[in-house]
């Protein structure tokens, strides 16, 4: 049984322990400091063929430090938040800014972007479940899956579940604290036909244990997406409109925001640099993040710097109309923070939905993509290549699954083709969206 955890508790020794830090920091002689603290624990379990595999209690715990001696930044950590690890953190991290070189860009967000509005956005929901209880959830999961007709094999079902409380402050006098929950089940299955095996899966996720799908539903599920996969085949070499599966879009859009970040900005590293303002994807079509939106899987009212987050669009009727932006990478371009230190938080599209029948009809010939593997992606260049699965679709209907086959094409001209988006949206993560219909990509098959 794993010890009881006490987030309110947890949330006010790490709010003792960063304000510690920072006292210990300006004693010292550091001109600025920032502290992260951080401590989590978790339940996981698996199972396979109706036996139980691992059971995992994970408690993990850290303090960060980084100091600013002028514009020379040193930073350290510890997994102990002992007093006597904080000031050897603290030692260690003054020790390294005395001897970096100067960054005109390094310090701290500017005060008056720390955040001032910290509503509770409802993203901690502890469940009290025991190992035995997390294993009988996986077991029926397993089970309601193998029971399908055709199903030969189990890679087994895994249920986790954690809560955390994390904890960030800095010499503005900004001092936030967020607790937080998360908690998933997923099963992967295995069929078998002449021509050989195949396995999928299916997981549900949510912040909420309430907001979990039923066990017997995932299994299910499971089954159905391995079984419709026997009798793959190579499709044909060409050119062709490609559907990408919601799980798959939500990628897309993950390499997007890779080449919005300042980060490769600043570094002339993405294919998206001096393109504020110019045309990227349809009119028709918007991006941007919701922060503060309430139980989303990544809201925060702070990012990693202390800065109040805030709704960014991104994507505006086809343009880019905004960076992602860190303080740091802010000042190597000459802008502003615009609360993204961490990276993006819960995304949503602002474009019009289509049902997925619709959009198979739009593409009438062509492939719709539900498994992508490699990592054939530049973000330099754009250039995108990736090994892939999924159907081969004529008259608008799926025909047969295929396999072994790779699509290519460039993000500048994928985006740019976008058809239409879904209306089967995925929001187990925090990029919630429905299928791509692509107009067209180079395909290599048999």
């Amino acid at each position: 049984m794993a010890q009881a955890f006490d987030a309110t508790a947890q949330q006010a020794q790490l709010t003792e322990r960063a304000t510690e830090a920072l006292a210990l920091a300006k004693q010292l002689g550091a001109d600025a400091a920032e502290v992260g603290a951080s401590v989590d624990q978790g339940l996981g379990v698996s199972v396979r063929l109706g036996e139980v595999e691992t059971v995992e209690l994970s408690r993990d715990q850290g303090i960060a430090v980084t100091l600013y001696v002028g514009k020379r930044k040193g930073s350290a950590s510890s997994t102990d938040a002992s007093s006597a690890s904080i000031r050897a953190t603290v030692e260690k991290a003054l020790a390294i800014a005395r001897y970096t070189g100067e960054d005109p860009a390094a310090g701290l967000a500017e005060a008056e972007l720390m955040a001032t509005h910290l509503p509770d956005l409802k993203v901690h929901y502890p469940w009290a479940l025991s190992t035995d209880e997390a294993i009988d959830l996986a077991l029926r999961c397993e089970q309601a899956g193998r029971e399908v007709s055709g199903i030969h094999q189990s890679e087994g079902a895994s249920l986790s579940s954690g809560e955390g409380v994390r904890v960030y402050a800095n010499s503005h006098g900004f001092l936030g604290t967020q607790k937080g929950s998360s908690h998933s089940l997923s099963c992967m299955l295995i069929a078998q036909d002449e021509q050989g095996m195949q396995r999928d899966y299916d997981y549900t996720s949510a912040r909420n244990p309430q907001q979990l799908r039923h066990p017997e539903e995932v299994g299910r599920e499971a089954a159905a997406r391995t079984l419709r996969r026997l009798g793959a085949r190579r499709p044909p070499t060409g050119t062709f409109p490609v559907l990408f599966d919601p799980s798959l879009a939500s990628g897309l859009i993950g390499h997007l925001m890779g080449a919005l970040a300042g980060g490769a900005l600043y570094r002339e590293a993405s294919f998206l640099c001096d393109r504020l303002g110019s045309p990227l994807f349809p009119d028709w079509f918007g991006l941007e993040e919701r922060p503060l939106e309430v139980g989303a899987t990544a809201s925060s009212p702070f990012d990693a710097e202390g800065v109040q987050t805030r709704s960014n669009r991104f994507i505006d009727q086809g343009e880019v109309a905004s960076y992602m932006l860190s303080a740091y990478s802010a000042r190597r371009l000459g802008m502003q923070s615009t609360g993204n230190a961490g990276g993006a938080r819960n995304m949503r599209l602002l474009a019009p939905l289509t049902p997925r029948e619709e959009l198979l009809t739009q593409m009438g010939r062509g492939i719709w993509v539900t498994e992508l593997m490699g990592q054939g992606v530049n973000g330099v260049t754009g250039d995108y290549s990736r090994g892939a699965a999924g159907f081969w679709i004529e008259n608008g209907e799926v025909q047969y699954p295929i396999e072994e086959f790779t699509i290519a094409s460039n993000l500048n001209k994928m985006f740019a083709g976008l058809s239409g988006v879904g209306s089967d949206t995925d929001t187990r993560g925090s990029i919630h969206t429905g299928s791509w219909l692509i107009d067209a990509m180079t395909v290599a098959g048999s």
